[in-house]
């Protein structure tokens, strides 16, 4: 039956000010029980082309036209409207993502805050003039894209349409939203509270539907001044090579295999509830998971028998109830990381115990720790974006570095350790986009540049970084004699 919280018709598109009905509908599912949820429009290329046009419109008419203080109160008001219904939001995504309703309501409150931020923001992005000869003036300006593209995956849903879909609007863009198939329902909440906070119409853009139809137009469309896409490494090649035909700079936040390093002289009562949660949020269902435990062998044997046991101590459960765990996001998911642990069935320490009265029709798996597989092992390699951490013996610094830097991705990472020195070298030495010390954001807070390196993708999104990469540099010299 459909979600009760919704305010709002979900199987249409937002193009031009104007909620438009789809030609054809797709089924939006419960993971946690795997019943029907609603239905979502089936954008098709047609409808983002309509949808592009009307963003061009609005960048040459009157968002364009908006003074940065104006577009700052709107992404101000659009922020205490979504503060305001955050409870009414974080339902959503927890009946439409499978994610713990605490973790939901987290990922709500944090949309609030990019809205906050770069409406903050917004006035603040400045150029700087330029020492040159006396006889010129010389100074840069910054001045958005344009037209802005953003595909926008399933498991982070409003976190990433704030720090994406916000920036981009406060740097006077005007944006073309596809959302996951999988998850679009508070991508459409947030578009009609956008609407009541004062955007204008075009200026926000929303098409739902599929990769291959919507998404693929989206990336391909030359009226695209830059893309902005969150998602598998595959998906991001094909949304580069599209965007390469058209010239267009592209934001790329794939996946990753990040690691925690844990060092013998580690507080292990601060650190242990940090390696398993950053393991198992969102069932596992993020970029910046830490799915490699890095243990000096000094102490292995007491960190694995102690994330072991709170392995074991797991509640698994619908996302309404908000278990610890709850549902990966679709069946097709599920039998992806299945089909990982078949990989080494023998590695597995530890994991959580499946409660008798879940769902029959729910996504469910058993977060999984591992141990005694080398660091070349396929576990320990590739991203598995499921509740399954690795934990991986070393015996020195260099071999930590090793170990960490050994696979293609660079995205996050975390040393744990009391010597200050040591924290200096790791961090200036490990290839990771963020590096935490004696803690673990997992790509956390509004204000903190974050992206990759390697096949974690390029660019940086978060915090002022974001603005930069959503405008353009114009150098302006004047000479005057």
């Amino acid at each position: 039956m459909p979600c009760p919280e919704l305010w709002f018709d979900p199987a249409r598109i937002l193009i031009a000010g104007r909620w438009l009905p789809a030609d054809e509908t797709l089924p939006a599912e419960d993971p946690s029980t795997g019943a029907p949820l609603a239905r979502i429009a089936r954008g098709s290329a047609g409808d983002i082309d309509a949808a592009v046009t009307a963003a061009r419109a609005a960048a040459a008419g009157d968002w364009g036209r908006t003074a940065p203080a104006d577009r700052g109160r709107v992404l101000a008001r659009l922020g205490r409207l979504v503060a305001d219904r955050a409870e009414a939001m974080a339902r959503i995504e927890a009946a439409d993502v499978g994610k713990p309703l605490s973790q939901a309501r987290a990922d709500a409150l944090a949309l609030a805050r990019y809205c906050e931020f770069y409406g903050g923001a917004a006035d603040k992005l400045m150029g700087q003039t330029i020492p040159y000869p006396a006889d010129h003036t010389v100074y840069t300006l910054r001045e958005p894209h344009g037209v802005t593209g953003h595909v926008v995956p399933w498991n982070y849903p409003m976190q990433i349409i704030g720090r994406s879909v916000g920036a981009a609007l406060a740097a006077g863009n005007a944006c073309v939203l596809k959302p996951a198939e999988e998850a679009s329902l508070t991508a459409l909440a947030f578009a009609r509270l956008a609407q009541e906070a004062g955007l204008p119409p075009g200026a926000l853009n929303v098409v739902p539907g599929l990769g291959p139809e919507a998404g693929a137009a989206l990336a391909a469309h030359p009226g695209v001044d830059h893309l902005s896409f969150t998602g598998s490494v595959g998906v991001g090649v094909q949304i580069q090579a599209a965007a390469a035909a058209n010239i267009v700079p592209v934001t790329l936040e794939l996946g990753g295999k990040s690691p925690q390093i844990v060092f013998a002289d580690a507080d292990l009562d601060r650190a242990l509830p940090f390696l398993v949660r950053a393991g198992i949020q969102n069932a596992g269902q993020t970029c910046s998971a830490a799915s490699r435990i890095l243990v000096q062998r000094a102490v292995l044997d007491q960190v694995t028998d102690r994330m072991a046991a709170a392995y074991r101590a797991l509640r698994l459960g619908r996302a309404m109830d908000d278990p610890d765990v709850g549902p990966l996001i679709s069946a097709r998911q599920r039998a992806m990381v299945q089909g990982f642990l078949d990989l080494a069935p023998d590695a597995v320490l530890a994991r959580a115990p499946l409660p008798a009265d879940l769902p029959p029709g729910g996504h469910y798996l058993a977060p999984a720790l591992l141990g005694g597989l080398g660091p070349d092992h396929s576990l320990a390699q590739d991203e598995i974006f499921g509740p399954v951490q690795v934990i991986l013996p070393f015996d020195t610094e260099d071999e930590a570095l090793a170990i960490a830097n050994g696979t293609a991705y660079g995205l996050v990472a975390a040393v744990w350790t009391a010597d200050g020195a040591r924290q200096m070298r790791m961090a200036r030495h490990l290839r990771a986009g963020q590096v935490f010390l004696n803690s673990y954001g997992a790509g956390g807070g509004v204000e903190l540049p974050f992206g990759g390196t390697g096949r974690s993708g390029h660019g940086r999104e978060k915090g002022f970084e974001a603005l930069y990469g959503f405008t353009r540099l114009k150098t302006v010299a004047a000479w005057h004699g």
